[in-house]
Formats: C-alpha cells, sequence, structure tokens
C-alpha cells in the first residue's frame, strides 16, 4: 500500500507561483511512476505531468496547457514528488492530485495509476 499526500495549495494571484508537494510512505516506490492531476468544479480530472525514471535518466511529460509554466521533479530523499507552478493562469484553478502508478512508465491515463492522495486546493484569482 502507498499512501500519498499533497500539500502546498493555496490562494495565488494570477501570474504567481505554488510549489505543489506530494509524500508517500508505504511500500518501496524505486520502480514506480508519479503523476499530477487537476480537476476543476464541474469538469474530470484531467491529467497535468508525469516523471517516471529508468536507470540515471528522467522522463517527464505535460500537457500543452502547462508546457513551460509547470515543471515535475522529484525530491532528494526519493519520497517526495513536486509540482513547480510558475506563471498561474484563472484556468489552472482546480483540486490537484498526486498520483502513483506502479510501473516504471509513465502514463496520462487517470485510471493507469493506483494510489492517489485526497488533493489539494489551488486557487487562481485575478
Amino acid at each position: 500500500q502507498v499512501h500519498l499526500v499533497e500539500s502546498g495549495g493555496g490562494l495565488v494571484q494570477a501570474g504567481n507561483s505554488l510549489r505543489l508537494s506530494c509524500a508517500a510512505s508505504g511500500r518501496t516506490l524505486s520502480s514506480y511512476s508519479w503523476g499530477w492531476f487537476r480537476q476543476a468544479p464541474g469538469k474530470e480530472r484531467d491529467f497535468v505531468a508525469t516523471i517516471s525514471w529508468s536507470g540515471a535518466t528522467t522522463y517527464t511529460y505535460y500537457v500543452d496547457s502547462v508546457k513551460g509554466r509547470f515543471t515535475i521533479y522529484r525530491g532528494d530523499a526519493k519520497a517526495t514528488v513536486y509540482l513547480q507552478m510558475n506563471s498561474l493562469k484563472l484556468e489552472d484553478t482546480a483540486v490537484y492530485y498526486c498520483a502513483v502508478k506502479t510501473s516504471r512508465t509513465g502514463s496520462v491515463v487517470r485510471t493507469d495509476y493506483d494510489y492517489w492522495g485526497r488533493g489539494t486546493q489551488v486557487t487562481v484569482s485575478s
């Protein structure tokens, strides 16, 4: 079992930055990939970013709408993954969820992920 806890959400003005954290505990995570998803009110939970590793190589992938603004990366302790969000826009407002997939290959598909956190609210104001 993997337990995920997100933090770092909040209210921020458009153009500013936030960093979300996802701390994991439980099973060994070395063979897993991670993802961030978000869900705006009345909408589906959508893919934002994923990170995975093969040997010394890190793979990341982003939805087009956040490319160049968001960065997903892992902390030195390897049990925490971050989502650095810069140049935030009103349309980035959502609940952000962290997820872990029990294989080395990242995915943009929500149902490929096995463990989920409870989410953290990000609200971008004008």
